[in-house]
């Protein structure tokens, strides 16, 4: 008996060392691993065409036949017979944006000024398709206030906000965050450009 005893023994406490090992994850993975958890849609993309031809996707999945641009930039993207795009905020129509960051620690989505513009993020729509590209992927927020701080040296963005939660929850008010949920229901479009 005492040799079962000694085996199962070993083999305990070979899985709680095998459980104790912190898995150390790549940045694109860490982010995606988080975001996902959080409840975002995620879709990598190769190619350009891709990012269109997912965008349209999108669209036809949620019966979406108008969009909100804020950079007309992002218009490259689309087809007038894709869907009706307005330059102009629309808070009741989803919105396809760029972003500043994605924050791999925590899944986050770093905005600012340049993508908002004056409007503030708990005003914005609740459906979000967002664009970025894996060179846009820093570890934490620290970072990403960084590289704000270095890329827009002379200008410096004001409105920095981030998105925290990827699903829409009515019940999410409380005394802490009464009136600035910040919950959307979001797709991010990640391209390779590494």
């Amino acid at each position: 008996m005492s040799f079962l005893k000694k085996l199962l023994n070993i083999a305990v406490k070979e899985d709680k060392e095998i459980q104790k090992q912190e898995v150390i994850l790549s940045l694109d993975d860490l982010f995606v691993h988080n975001f996902v958890e959080k409840g975002g849609r995620f879709l990598y993309c190769s190619t350009k065409s891709e990012v269109t031809d997912n965008l349209k996707n999108i669209l036809i999945e949620n019966s979406w036949n108008r969009i909100s641009l804020l950079n007309k930039n992002l218009a490259t993207f689309f087809s007038k017979k894709d869907a009706d795009i307005s330059e102009n905020f629309n808070s009741e129509i989803p919105v396809f944006i760029n972003c500043e960051y994605l924050i791999a620690d925590n899944g986050d989505i770093l905005f600012t000024s340049n993508q908002l513009k004056s409007n503030k993020l708990s005003e914005m729509p609740l459906n979000f398709i967002v664009y970025a590209t894996t060179s846009q992927l820093v570890n934490d927020v620290g970072q990403g206030l960084t590289g704000i701080k270095t890329h827009h040296r002379d200008n410096l963005p004001t409105n920095i906000s981030a998105i925290k939660n990827y699903t829409i929850n009515k019940n999410e008010d409380n005394l802490l965050n009464y009136g600035n949920s910040n919950s959307k229901n979001l797709y991010l479009l990640l391209l390779e450009d590494l």
